[in-house]
């Protein structure tokens, strides 16, 4: 007697409520911009009690933050097969920044406004809050692997290997960067940076191990480890933030 087939597990009723509101803010954000949609206009056209909307994303921000969540696990799986085929590190990281592109794309119309409000140093949205550690915390896995499964022809010196995770996380960020700038058809200079920029950060990793600048490289690691202990100092966020009591008409709802 054969055994049942496993299925996906299926959302509760609150995960779908959540799941549905995350898609409608991401719709209204497309059609309408980031600064034009309320929370109430998303509960509208969820056709969601406010009070519930509130309950699952305090602010449009944390719906945002849900889809920077999001989009992450979607590089995870997309990252499976690519990091199964390639061996090489310039292979490795060009095919997982390929797939981060590819997911973003579709919200590009939106992204410099959501830029603006990830630059302000108080805002959930910047990449460096206390809120998107552990969004930060699974692409810089994401990297690991990239790093820990490649071949490489050279011996990288242990701190140089430990760090490289996270160098690889800045680049990534500088690459979004000039993404959202990029007017360009389908993003095709963003495109062409990525061929070329790969192509040198691996470069440059083997240059790294040269005795000449490995003085240079001991004294940037400890620069990077002081910046990462001033985000580990970070404040913890205010969990009992106030919401926007104005636009709140209906109770909350589980």
């Amino acid at each position: 007697m054969s055994s049942p087939k496993s299925e996906t597990p299926k959302l509760n009723k609150g995960q779908q409520t959540k799941a549905l509101i995350l898609e409608t803010a991401l719709e209204l954000f497309r059609e309408r911009g980031y600064e034009q949609t309320t929370m109430r206009d998303i509960a509208e056209k969820a056709n969601v009690a406010l009070g519930n909307t509130y309950y699952y994303f305090r602010s449009k921000e944390h719906l945002i933050q849900a889809f920077y969540h999001r989009t992450q696990e979607e590089l995870l799986a997309a990252s499976e097969p690519i990091l199964a085929k390639e061996r090489s590190l310039k292979a490795r990281l060009l095919g997982i920044m390929r797939a981060r592109l590819e997911l973003i794309e579709p919200y590009h119309q939106f992204a410099g406004v959501l830029f603006r409000t990830a630059g302000d140093p108080k805002s959930p949205l910047n990449p460096f809050s206390v809120e998107s550690l552990e969004t930060r915390k699974q692409s810089t896995a994401t990297f690991e692997q990239v790093v820990g499964g490649a071949r490489l022809r050279i011996a990288i010196p242990a701190d140089l290997y430990a760090e490289l995770p996270n160098l690889l996380w800045i680049y990534q960020m500088g690459i979004i960067l000039f993404w959202i700038h990029d007017t360009s058809p389908n993003r095709i200079r963003t495109h062409q940076l990525i061929e070329h920029t790969v192509d040198i950060v691996a470069k440059l990793i083997t240059i790294a191990t040269f005795p000449l600048v490995r003085p240079l490289i001991k004294r940037t690691l400890r620069l990077l480890a002081t910046f990462r202990q001033d985000l580990d100092n970070l404040p913890a966020p205010n969990l009992d933030e106030e919401i926007d009591k104005d636009e709140l008409d209906s109770g909350l709802e589980p």
